[in-house]
């Protein structure tokens, strides 16, 4: 019998069934120690599990556990376990690793969920971070635009993942250059860019972390509506043709003609816990960068925009739209040819797990950030010098404050300026604002230019001018019915209006209410 069913109270729903059609026979079916199943059925699941290799899974209790420096959870390796502690987890990685363990001594930060890890694919996922679009119009989508109906319709807090489960695993190996891996990939772009109707994000993890299916989530679901990799193939060929990209099937030694394709531009697209400290390269560094790529592959400064306010919204800590405006313009300012390898690099080392590890490539582009080699302009002249810093303060500056703060050896590495020539602008710029507080260790170095403190303080003062009308207007409906009766009324109410519409005149506002009544 077809389950085929929208779920509304979740009654029906058999978990181990469910997990059964999704993980396949990548987990064994029961523990090998502390199994609550009879004795003859774990004999007889092992042997049933010997006919195949076994991986496991990752899990998390919260998505909290996904942190900067990696992610805190747990691997299971049966089936018996998941559905014991289904009730108390969040997240799990549907797809099979064959390598895993914990990267701490407590056993508390896991490792091994890399791509070329994988031991068997068991589904394509496609997440729609929005509720914007009913169960029954992303069920339309999928059969009107995409490859059909999906086996499972799960809800997240914003919204919903689409899970296309594989009649049978795809096994993945180290041959021919992972090749099984490459045609997953570009089946599961194909699949997010098809459902583009309803707002699949095109930049989720293809084989990561998402919502453990339960009864209290799962709003659709047909069991027995599952893909072959064959008809998956044949689809995915004819969506490229639609979109006349070449055939994924065949690996190519030659480098790709876009940075986009990079592991590093990928890895860092993908990197949602970037926020960054005082003294710490982050959020603004790292969407600079992208910017920087977006206008050196020819987008225009409104594609770049969608772009970068897309990757801002899916950002643990996301930044206000003045700033990504700020960041843009800066980018397509024509004072860049191209982002900086060392910035890529430490961006990748700093927030992106096993990140130092990644190559950073720009294919057949050679780009740099300034204007000249920095090997042939050592002595620059200091003018040189002083927009070159201008210009990385600039980019790095927050509008909810006018100073960045770094310390001159950071300064030094960001920029290539010798530390001497660093001094002797500081002591000679009239553009430059500096400051230090604290002392000792605790003490920190504040940058800014005269442009950015002019207008932090206007700012400052336009905020001030806005909340004194807003009060002195609130007096006036306070007082009106009070004062309408009284003599000079009518003198009193100019000269408050005067006041509401030119706040500089705030300065006369000793009024004696006596003469008033």
């Amino acid at each position: 019998m077809q389950q085929s069913v929208f779920v509304k109270n979740n009654i029906n729903i058999d978990l181990e069934n469910v997990y059964d059609v999704l993980l396949h026979n990548g987990l064994t079916k029961y523990k090998t120690k502390n199994s609550k199943t009879s004795l003859p059925a774990q004999v007889e699941a092992a042997k049933q599990d010997k006919l195949s290799k076994k991986g496991a899974i990752f899990v998390v209790r919260s998505k909290s556990d996904f942190l900067a420096t990696g992610v805190k959870g747990y691997i299971i390796t049966s089936k018996e376990t998941l559905l014991e502690d289904a009730a108390g987890l969040t997240h799990f990685t549907p797809n099979i690793y064959r390598k895993f363990g914990y990267s701490d001594e407590n056993r508390r930060m896991i490792r091994g969920f890399e791509e070329k890890n994988l031991l068997q694919i068991n589904t394509f996922v496609v997440d729609i971070d929005t509720k914007a679009y009913s169960v029954q119009e992303i069920l339309m989508a999928c059969m009107d635009d995409s490859i059909g109906l999906p086996t499972m319709l799960v809800a997240s807090d914003r919204g919903y993942q689409v899970y296309f489960v594989l009649e049978n695993p795809l096994f993945i190996s180290n041959r021919r250059e992972f090749r099984g891996l490459t045609v997953a990939k570009r089946i599961s772009d194909n699949l997010k860019r098809s459902l583009k109707a309803v707002e699949a994000d095109p930049f989720c993890n293809d084989f990561g972390f998402f919502r453990l299916p339960k009864a209290d989530n799962i709003v659709w679901m047909q069991l027995e509506n599952t893909y072959d990799m064959a008809t998956l193939i044949n689809w995915s060929t004819r969506f490229d043709d639609d979109l006349e990209r070449p055939l994924f099937v065949v690996p190519s030694k030659l480098k790709a003609t876009s940075v986009m394709d990079s592991e590093w531009f990928q890895a860092l697209i993908h990197a949602v816990d970037i926020k960054g400290e005082k003294g710490q390269i982050g959020r603004n560094n790292t969407m600079f960068t992208l910017a920087l790529v977006c206008f050196s592959e020819g987008w225009d400064k409104a594609r770049t925009f969608d772009f970068i306010d897309e990757y801002n919204t899916r950002l643990r800590y996301s930044l206000k739209g003045a700033d990504l405006r700020s960041i843009v313009e800066s980018a397509y300012s024509g004072k860049y040819k191209g982002a900086c390898k060392e910035y890529i690099e430490a961006l990748l080392a700093i927030h992106v797990h096993k990140g130092q590890s990644i190559k950073v490539n720009f294919g057949k582009h050679v780009w740099y950030k300034f204007k000249k080699e920095r090997e042939d302009r050592t002595r620059s002249h200091y003018e040189e010098w002083e927009q070159d810093l201008i210009q990385y303060i600039t980019a790095e500056n927050n509008l909810s404050e006018p100073f960045i703060w770094r310390t001159q050896k950071e300064i030094c590495e960001a920029i290539g300026i010798p530390q001497s020539t660093l001094n002797q602008i500081i002591k000679v710029s009239k553009k430059i604002v500096k400051t230090v507080t604290g002392k000792g260790r605790n003490a920190k170095t504040g940058w800014s230019t005269v442009s950015l403190f002019i207008q932090h303080a206007l700012n400052l003062l336009k905020d001030k001018k806005a909340r004194y009308r807003e009060q002195l207007i609130q007096v006036v409906k306070e007082w009106t019915d009070i004062l309408e009766p009284v003599a000079g009324y009518d003198q009193l109410m100019t000269y408050l209006n005067q006041l509401i519409f030119n706040p500089d005149r705030q300065e006369h506002l000793n009024l004696s209410f006596n003469k008033f009544g």
